[in-house]
């Protein structure tokens, strides 16, 4: 079986076979579509109620609940979506192989790293240690609200420390889209708002 033609950005060439790029997805700036609408709103939507809910902190009463609620279903539908949504959305076409992330970090450090259209390896694990990150976080929070747990200063430090150190993932996700947008020479913030990258 041949394999497809790999560019330098470290995907498939447009053309190859395997590259799976659309006539009708490429425009005539040479950008292509790469992040869907539900992908775009669950993160911008997901980023406000995280921090929303991170600055009232114990004092926001409902409105910090109702905010940790939502974090929980935007997690709930992202995870859906990572399985039935558009192919750069799913998690089968970025988690990437223990191999490859060590192969990736390595060409990191040595300042070799491919340009990925979709998400890099790193930014892959980044994506499910947030998703896991927030759902713990959300969890906890949940459950000092039931009877069981209400008023439990163990679960409260263990919610505290998830949501802060959710907060430090964050960190290092904003560095990482700093660091690749230099790299790279491309804005992924701006990417992120309209859905569209550059092909090479």
């Amino acid at each position: 079986m041949m394999k497809p033609a790999v560019g330098r950005t470290g995907v498939p060439a447009a053309g190859a076979p395997g590259a799976r790029v659309s006539g009708a997805g490429v425009s005539g700036a040479g950008t292509v579509r790469v992040w869907d609408p539900l992908v775009r709103a669950f993160h911008w939507t997901l980023a406000v109620a995280f921090f929303g809910a991170w600055v009232l902190g114990d004092n926001g009463g409902s409105v910090h609940q109702a905010l940790g609620y939502t974090v929980l279903g935007l997690v709930a539908v992202r995870t859906v979506w990572g399985v039935v949504g558009s192919r750069n959305a799913r998690f089968t076409s970025f988690v990437p192989s223990p191999l490859r992330l060590v192969a990736y970090v390595k060409d990191l450090a040595a300042f070799r790293e491919k340009r990925y259209l979709g998400h890099n390896p790193a930014g892959a694990v980044m994506i499910i240690a947030l998703l896991i990150a927030l759902t713990g976080t959300g969890v906890t929070g949940w459950l000092l609200t039931t009877d069981a747990f209400w008023g439990s200063e163990a679960l409260g430090d263990v919610h505290g420390a998830l949501a802060n150190g959710t907060l430090a993932l964050v960190g290092l996700h904003v560095a990482g889209v700093l660091y690749s947008s230099v790299r790279h020479r491309e804005n992924l913030v701006r990417a992120m708002f309209t859905g569209r990258k550059r092909l090479h």
